[in-house]
């Protein structure tokens, strides 16, 4: 493996959700994985303070943007590629799974006719162990479902970028109890990814540091090998019949994401807002006792 690639985390705290920057150094070509749009829930605005500290990166240091690459359909936080993308360039990608997803959601949000859930909406659609490039760098798309049907991580030279399957070693693994979820595809794709050497570095999409004595910073690179002999809910040993009990247990005991309802319609729509009603005002759609 060789390790020209470049990479910058932004961390957003309100959601506590960490975007990247990946760049190759040779070529000045980058990726942006999973950029946040800020949204006020109590007030209903967006505000692109997050996706601007990116784009102020790309410009100061002289980068070309070929890929918005989001892992899934985010329940936390809204996307930020479609703006990114307007302002940056680059196509905007996911895994082909996002049909199902795309097809759950439209029921649930009684979508207009227009919408389609073919995953047109993007500009790519990956298949599992679909090679691309980055510049110079070698990249590989990982279906990993579980968490949702549509998951991938991004394996980039020597870093694999998780999403939600995987957290830091001490808060564990992802929920699988969304529309699609399986915890039992979830430790399968957590495998997978613990199956690549032991030295890939491993970035996670969120960070939710334990409360309490000792309590630490938000962080969000660690390695294989490191989640392979302390993750709490998957370290190596735990076999999936004892993950799936502990999955479901626990997830039987969580609330439902604060975003989830304004998050997901937009992006199943690659970040892109409701069209507009003809006062020129775009909505968000609020299922009433439907979850």
């Amino acid at each position: 493996m060789t390790t020209r690639a470049d990479i910058q985390a932004f961390f957003d705290p309100a959601t506590w959700t960490v975007s990247y920057l990946v760049a190759d150094t040779a070529t000045r070509r980058a990726a942006v994985i999973d950029p946040v749009l800020d949204f006020d829930f109590k007030s209903g605005r967006t505000a692109t303070h997050s996706a601007d500290a990116m784009a102020a990166y790309v410009a100061a240091h002289g980068l070309a943007v070929d890929w918005i690459l989001e892992t899934h359909a985010h329940a936390d936080h809204l996307s930020g590629a479609r703006y990114l993308q307007q302002r940056l360039g680059g196509r905007i990608a996911i895994g082909e799974h996002i049909r199902e997803v795309q097809a759950t959601f439209k029921k649930l949000y009684n979508l207009e006719r227009g919408f389609l859930p073919d995953g047109s909406q993007f500009d790519h659609l990956f298949h599992d162990g679909e090679t691309f490039s980055i510049g110079g760098l070698q990249a590989t798309a990982l279906h990993v479902p579980g968490h949702t049907p549509a998951d991938m991580a991004y394996l980039i030279e020597d870093a694999v970028f998780a999403g939600d399957t995987l957290f830091m070693p001490d808060v564990g693994t992802a929920r699988a109890d969304f529309p699609g979820g399986d915890a039992r595809s979830l430790y399968r794709s957590i495998r997978r990814l613990l199956a690549l050497p032991p030295a890939t570095r491993m970035f996670v999409c969120h960070d939710y540091p334990p409360k309490g004595a000792g309590s630490r910073e938000p962080a969000w690179e660690t390695t294989v090998a490191a989640q392979r002999e302390h993750n709490i809910h998957v370290h190596d040993g735990i076999g999936e019949d004892a993950f799936v009990a502990m999955r479901q247990a626990r997830d039987a005991t969580l609330d439902v994401p604060t975003l989830i309802l304004p998050s997901i319609q937009v992006n199943v729509r690659a970040g892109q807002l409701p069209p507009a009603d003809d006062n020129g005002v775009a909505y968000l759609r609020i299922p009433l006792n439907a979850l």
